[in-house]
This record gives structure tokens, C-alpha cells and sequence, in this order.
């Protein structure tokens, strides 16, 4: 007896193989690929539906009047003037709207821009330095991530009003200016992306670690701290419950708090229902840009070629 077995002809690229009695097996990995591709494709379609409708009726509430917002079906457009709604939104109350949207930008631009590098030297010292508590500052740091910021927001407004910060811009700004999550994220990025030899490489060169830092490091970190200011800046945009608590003046407010103003309104002022759809629209407007302007930035593989071996 023969234990010889017969060589067997592969098929070409791309076509199922044959089973030894010449016909096609059912449910190969073909078969599974495709149904495969076919289930994330619709998972993705309904999970991009469920985020994307509610901005979809936000476009079209904000083209109808009062009485349409109310009389019509909702996800489709009746007798549309976008352009007279948005006039009204920012010229109502002598241009209060325009006054928030500019608060907001304060807050959120400066805010997100401020933690981005405290949090990127904080990182990059816990990542790149040895010094005593490293690691029980990091646990601290880790600490501040679990706690909820709702939870601080009382706290906080008794220190400021000792401090007679209450009411003001720095009573949002400088809470804005802490990030544990971006101080986790940068001393997790700096740790695996910024190699030693090219810190030593860079030292030996006689640069100091100021310029390291600064000229080295942060271009390094760039994806990293693009995400960090993306994350901080969407959070401080959409906060409301800590200009809620620390501020009284309503030329202070941030976009949230004085569309919920509006809002709380309405009922007395019918009209007021349309400009807080509208307002809410236009407030959608910078977060949009933000995301499609810092996009391209998000991109891996910055230190490939950095060095040499």
C-alpha cells in the first residue's frame, strides 16, 4: 500500500477551493467574510443614523417659525426662512447671543489650549524624569480621572467665593485648566513614542531640555495633544452645570446656560422656542470646524526615521 498522496491543484486567487469530490463547500471563508462585512457595515450605517438624526432635525427645526416648529412633522422642512431666524437669533436682546458664542470661544479656546500644555509637560516630566513620588503623583493623577466633575463643582464655588472669584471668567477658566485624563494620556504617549537614545542624542548635542521639551517632545506628542485639546474643548463647550453654579451675570454665561435661560422663558415668550432651536444649531457650527480642521493631525508613525539603526 501506497502512502503517496496525490499533489492537489490549487485554485486562483480570489476563487473558493474545491472540496475533494469537486464541488464548492458551503459557508467558506468567502461565505463568512462577506456576511461579516455585510453585519459591521449595517451596524456602522444604524450607529451613524442614531448619532446623525438628531442633528438632522436641529438643521430643520432651525429653518421653520414658531408655529411650524410645533404644527409640522418634524424631520421634514416647512415654508423654510433659516436666514430671518438666524438674523433673529443674534440680534435679540441686543446681540446677547453673540455676546455668549464669545464667552464660550473664551472659555473653550483658552481653556482647551491651556490644560493641552499643562498637561503635555506634566506627561512628559512623569515619563521621561526620575524623581521621588513619581508614581504616587501618577496614582493622584489617575485618582483625579475616577472623580466626576459635578462632584467638585460646590467645592469649588465656595473656594472661588472666598477667593472672590465667583462670578467672573476665571471662575470657569481655571477650573478648565486642569486635565488628569490629558496628563494620563501624555505620560502613557511620551513613555512609548519618545525613544531615550534620541533624548541622549539630543542632550549630547548640547540642547537643553527646555528646547528638548519644546522643539523635540511636543512635535513628537502632537497626535496625542491634538486629541487632548479636542476632548477638553468639546467638554468645556458643552459644560453647563459649572457656569450654572458659578456664575450670576448673565453677560457671563457660555452658549448652555444662556440658551437654558431662553428656555426657561419660553413659555412667557412663544418666540423664544425658535431662537433657542436656532441658537443650538449655530452652537453646533465651531464644534464641526474644530473637528474637521484637527482631523488631519490625527496621524501615527511621526517618530519613524527619527533614529538611526
Amino acid at each position: 500500500m501506497s502512502l503517496h498522496t496525490p499533489a492537489r491543484t490549487l485554485p486562483p486567487s480570489g476563487e473558493t477551493p474545491a472540496s475533494d469530490d469537486g464541488t464548492t463547500p458551503r459557508g467558506g471563508i468567502t461565505g463568512v467574510t462577506a456576511r461579516s462585512r455585510i453585519l459591521v457595515t449595517g451596524l456602522l450605517v444604524a450607529a451613524a443614523g442614531y448619532f446623525l438624526l438628531p442633528v438632522y432635525w436641529l438643521a430643520v427645526a432651525s429653518t421653520k417659525s414658531t408655529g411650524d416648529l410645533f404644527g409640522s412633522f418634524g424631520l421634514w422642512f416647512s415654508h423654510p426662512r433659516f436666514l430671518s431666524n438666524l438674523r433673529e437669533v443674534v440680534t435679540y436682546d441686543d446681540a446677547i447671543y453673540l455676546r455668549w458664542a464669545a464667552n464660550s470661544l473664551l472659555y473653550a479656546g483658552v481653556g482647551a489650549a491651556v490644560a493641552t500644555l499643562l498637561a503635555a509637560m506634566s506627561g512628559y516630566a512623569l515619563a521621561k524624569f526620575s524623581f521621588t513620588g513619581r508614581d504616587t503623583i501618577f496614582n493622584i493623577v489617575l485618582g483625579g480621572v475616577l472623580i466626576p466633575a459635578t462632584a467638585l463643582a460646590l467645592p469649588m464655588y465656595l473656594l472661588f467665593s472666598k477667593a472672590g472669584l465667583a462670578n467672573t471668567y476665571w471662575a470657569v477658566l481655571l477650573p478648565s485648566f486642569v486635565s488628569p485624563f490629558g496628563v494620563y494620556l501624555c505620560r502613557i504617549y511620551a513613555a512609548a513614542s519618545i525613544p531615550d537614545e534620541l533624548l541622549e542624542a539630543a542632550r549630547i548635542d548640547g540642547a537643553g531640555e527646555v528646547r528638548i521639551f519644546t522643539v523635540v517632545a511636543l512635535r513628537i506628542m502632537t497626535p496625542a495633544l491634538v486629541t487632548i485639546f479636542l476632548f477638553q474643548f468639546v467638554g468645556i463647550w458643552n459644560n453647563y452645570f459649572l457656569p450654572l453654579v458659578m456664575l450670576s451675570d448673565s453677560k457671563l454665561y457660555p452658549i448652555t446656560l444662556g440658551l437654558t435661560s431662553w428656555q426657561s422663558f419660553a413659555d412667557r415668550q412663544p418666540q423664544l422656542y425658535q431662537l433657542t432651536v436656532g441658537g443650538a444649531f449655530v452652537s453646533v457650527v465651531p464644534l464641526m470646524i474644530a473637528m474637521v480642521t484637527l482631523q488631519r493631525f490625527w496621524r501615527s508613525g511621526l517618530t519613524e526615521g527619527s533614529v538611526k539603526g
